[in-house]
């Protein structure tokens, strides 16, 4: 466990620095944008009523009071920071691997003889990976309170709809990174887990078996994803046959499976293959 935990620091050092920015521009993309598109609601909402000659009466009567934190939320100030950290995030399963076969002096080497299971080397790294999830879903959680005041600060309450921050987790994209049930957050953030596994082991594929690798490690990967969309298409296939509870437990069952099998071939690999 002490050595696990070294590794999980060692790995959260090592990226830190960039995480640290990423979390900074994501800060300031949504604060600029909040007051940005607060502005803009409060102009044109001016605009509309003086270009239809409207009293403030009749402009709330009309309908035209619209909600300018869903604009906000769904605009690209929002969201385009959530996607650059995702993709940010995807390109780092393959980036904390690869750095370090292809850095100065194969660090890989390094780690591969510390005095510990191999496999605590592939648990801090996928550990790693959860924990700068974890950290940037706390950020939004915390942005966006923060956001909904200073909206509420620009905007008078009369030119504008509320709704309670709750309901902003059940827009499409918020429901998907905040699941609103502790199944759906086990099911969301599982096959996210579960993904991350199998990106880990394809890789050790490809480093412990090289060009051939390249073709072993995809053929895993599809054979994997679609072992873990089988109850997709068992509920598509025969809608009204099973019970959801059974097709949660055959997703269950099933995840397990690949899981089980990503770790134990990970081992191996480790062990057998990649040699120093």
């Amino acid at each position: 466990m002490k050595n696990y935990l070294k590794l999980v620091h060692f790995e959260v050092n090592r990226f830190f620095k960039l995480y640290v920015i990423i979390m900074g521009l994501t800060i300031v993309s949504q604060i600029i944008g909040v007051i940005f598109e607060s502005k803009a609601y409060l102009e044109n909402t001016k605009r509309i009523m003086f270009e239809n000659q409207l009293s403030f009466s009749e402009f709330i009567g009309e309908g035209y009071r619209g909600s300018p934190f869903d604009q906000f939320v769904n605009s690209g100030w929002a969201l385009l920071p959530v996607f650059m950290c995702i993709v940010i995030l995807m390109l780092y399963v393959f980036f904390i691997w690869y750095r370090d076969w292809f850095a100065k002096n194969t660090f890989i080497y390094r780690l591969l003889l510390l005095p510990t299971n191999r496999l605590t080397i592939y648990f801090a790294k996928m550990t790693t990976i959860l924990l700068f999830v974890f950290g940037l879903i706390a950020l939004q959680l915390i942005l966006i309170p923060i956001e909904l005041q200073i909206m509420n600060g620009i905007i008078p309450v009369d030119y504008r709809t509320n709704f309670s921050i709750y309901e902003l987790f059940y827009f499409d994209l918020w429901t998907m990174l905040y699941p609103t049930t502790f199944m759906k957050f086990i099911l969301s953030y599982g096959v996210g887990l579960i993904c991350v596994a199998v990106l880990f082991t394809s890789i050790l594929i490809e480093r412990s078996f090289r060009l051939k690798g390249i073709f072993f490690a995809i053929v895993y990967g599809v054979l994997s994803f679609f072992v873990l969309i089988v109850p997709i298409f068992l509920m598509s296939l025969y809608p009204n046959y099973f019970y959801p509870l059974e097709l949660l437990t055959i997703a269950f069952i099933i995840s397990s499976i690949v899981l089980g099998i990503a770790i134990w071939l990970a081992s191996y690999l480790l062990k057998y293959k990649i040699t120093v």
